[in-house]
């Protein structure tokens, strides 16, 4: 074995729950190496806001030793959250309980102070993989499509849905829910687009009809950053030119015929090219046997709907895998064992949560049923 090439714990994914892992393992001098396919940390935004929950999110970042950086970020006031009609009327007003709870944070913020909190040379950036390989005896190579190959006696597979990973584990692979959310973005809402910032309020609006929502967060600085939510099969937003932006919109708008306008702007009037995030998930129940010397964590192991969990799963995978190691480091089979046994329980659990919570903001009883759901645990989705 070539040791120039050889790292005994490999991390592919420098997302949430694979930073989460390596600092963790950081923090008690244990050494690993993150892969990443992104030539930088500013190679693309880093996606919206998050809200970070006390009995899982903030537990990670505690056992990271990074919670204190987490709290200088928090957008105060964004707990908030609010449930329209499609005519605009208020069902439902949560201001921020100011309890800390459930805080926002700009999921770009989070990432940094994790990149920041670990050496530099523990993330290295421009590797995409091309192809991962058992060597046997718990060993596998990993291959990226820069040339370079390394080999390792842990391989963990934090590269979110499309994972180059899960392979060696499981045969499944993601599938479309039929639900397709588009993202757009409002800046300088309070001064150019005043009727939609009130309609968003200080935190998250969601504006619901069944099969069809219009979800948009309040993020520094004025900026409405807005998921627009349909019930399709892929192949109708294939009729659609997205080449010419506000056309697009316009089409997708169409779905919104009779919502009232401060609402439709969200879409109609968006600062940036629409993106399309197609809703996949794996089985509730995703796991495998034991296969020596790989894992995963994160949307690798368990994608599920959006329900705002998935970014707090992933950073407690990372925290409970590091320290399922730091506390059996001589025998690294039998921490994955104890990790894989926790992370299939709670994950399942918290899939089944999603689907529930998908239903609720799109299914037939909308958007009375996401009211209910709030009014009786008192917990923003």
């Amino acid at each position: 074995m070539n040791q120039k090439n050889h790292t005994p714990i490999v991390i592919i994914g420098a997302g949430l729950g694979g930073l989460t892992l390596a600092r963790v393992l950081h923090v008690h001098g244990i050494k690993s190496t993150v892969y990443e396919a992104e030539i930088s940390s500013g190679a693309r935004k880093q996606g919206g806001m998050l809200d970070i929950h006390e009995y899982n999110g903030q537990l990670a970042l505690k056992e990271a030793g990074l919670f204190d950086k987490f709290l200088e970020i928090i957008n105060e006031g964004a707990q908030a959250s609010r449930i329209l009609d499609k005519n605009g009327n208020i069902l439902l007003d949560e201001p921020d309980d100011g309890t800390g709870a459930r805080p926002e944070v700009l999921r770009g913020d989070l990432r940094q102070i994790l990149l920041d909190s670990l050496p530099n040379e523990v993330v290295q950036w421009g590797h995409k993989v091309q192809s991962v390989s058992s060597l046997g005896d718990g060993r596998h190579e990993v291959v990226f499509t820069n040339g370079s190959t390394i080999t390792t006696d842990l391989l963990v597979g934090a590269d979110g849905a499309w994972s180059k990973v899960r392979p060696l584990l499981s045969e499944e692979k993601p599938k479309y829910v039929g639900t397709m959310f588009i993202e757009t973005f409002l800046f300088e809402s309070d001064i150019r687009h005043k009727a939609s910032a009130e309609a968003v309020g200080d935190g998250a609006m969601y504006a619901l009809a069944p099969g069809k929502g219009i979800v948009a967060h309040r993020e520094p600085n004025g900026t409405l950053h807005t998921y627009v939510q349909l019930n399709k099969e892929k192949d109708w937003f294939d009729t659609i030119d997205f080449s010419n932006s506000k056309k697009a919109l316009a089409h997708i708008a169409k779905e919104f015929e009779g919502w009232s306008e401060e609402l439709t702007a969200l879409i109609t009037e968006g600062d940036t090219d629409p993106v399309l995030r197609p809703i996949h998930t794996l089985p509730i129940e995703h796991k495998w046997e034991r296969v020596p010397g790989v894992t995963l964590l994160g949307d690798a192991a368990h994608l599920m709907p959006p329900s705002g969990e998935g970014a707090n799963l992933a950073m407690l995978d990372g925290a409970e895998l590091g320290k399922a190691i730091i506390a059996n480091p001589s025998n690294i089979e039998e921490a994955l064992i104890t990790f894989e046994k926790q992370m299939f329980s709670r994950s399942a659990a918290e899939a089944i949560d999603s689907e529930e919570i998908l239903d609720l903001c799109l299914g037939e009883s909308s958007p009375q049923s996401l009211v209910n759901f709030f009014n009786g645990v008192n917990l923003a989705v």
